[in-house]
């Protein structure tokens, strides 16, 4: 399920490919800003312009207009966040539609880049930690080589984020760990822990139980885990809440209905469980 979150982007092939530095030794803001774009405008008109365009989503030119005036506000002075936060979830969003292999991994590392200015900025804010974890998934799936030392540090990032925010992005520290747990292999090749997942997915939907995606990963917990007729409830729960999302103009529920059925085809594929 390629398109599916950022931060549930472990494959397990990546393991034991390759051993390469996940993290960039000296981050620089990522490219995208058009030379001579510099326009006599704040950084406070920039952001308001870059989460207009960001609405338009799924329009992908609209996303690379978001992502630029993203970056020309995070230029604007060392201090403040929002144009890196803005510009680092623009850049995941296209890594998970762009169909060219070369261009997702390239905007994976500028990613993971992002993510790490973000933290350099605000060494406090759980919401720079939450980013680059989702960075380093994507970029261990984009560029196998950082498998191994990118998902070790996104679990750690991750962990740390489940006790001291765990209801950011409504529950994504719980529930992008959880499907790392899932995917990944277990000990001694990995993270992977299908019972921990399920824990961990429990946990998401009690944080937010009206997020579609908590009920998402739930049901993929309770497949792995055998217990089909769960799986399909929670998968209906998750489609209802994805419905209501797109009635009232979620630009992200449309393709959340869409990885819903994916799902949904495979616990009827499977044998039958408990």
């Amino acid at each position: 399920m390629r398109r599916a979150l950022a931060a549930a982007c472990v494959a397990l092939s990546l393991w034991g490919v390759g051993c390469a530095p996940a993290l960039h030794e000296h981050p620089k803001l990522a490219s995208g800003v058009q030379a001579g774009s510099g326009r006599a405008v704040t950084r406070e008109a920039l952001l308001e312009e870059a989460r207009h365009a960001w609405a338009s989503r799924p329009d992908v030119a609209a996303v690379l207009r978001a992502r630029q005036l993203f970056l020309e506000a995070a230029q604007r002075g060392s201090e403040g966040i929002e144009g890196l936060l803005g510009a680092a979830g623009a850049t995941a969003w296209l890594v998970e539609h762009l169909e060219d292999p070369e261009e997702r991994g390239r905007l994976a590392g500028e990613g993971v880049g992002l993510g790490q200015l973000c933290l350099q900025r605000a060494p406090g804010d759980p919401r720079c930690r939450y980013r680059l974890a989702l960075a380093l998934g994507q970029q261990a799936r984009e560029r196998p080589s950082t498998g191994l030392d990118g998902v070790r540090r996104m679990v750690k990032l991750l962990r740390g984020l489940t006790k001291e925010a765990p209801a950011l992005d409504h529950g994504g520290p719980e529930r992008v760990l959880a499907l790392v747990l899932l995917r990944a292999p277990g000990w001694p090749a990995g993270p992977g822990d299908p019972e921990e997942g399920l824990e961990q997915a429990r946990r998401a939907v009690a944080l937010a139980p009206e997020d579609a995606r908590n009920r998402m990963v739930l049901a993929e917990a309770l497949l792995a885990d055998g217990q089909k007729r769960a799986a399909r409830k929670a998968l209906e729960r998750a489609r209802e809440l994805a419905r209501k999302a797109a009635a009232s103009g979620d630009p992200d529920a449309p393709a959340r209905l869409r990885e819903i059925e994916r799902l949904a085809k495979r616990c009827n594929g499977q044998r039958q469980g408990r």
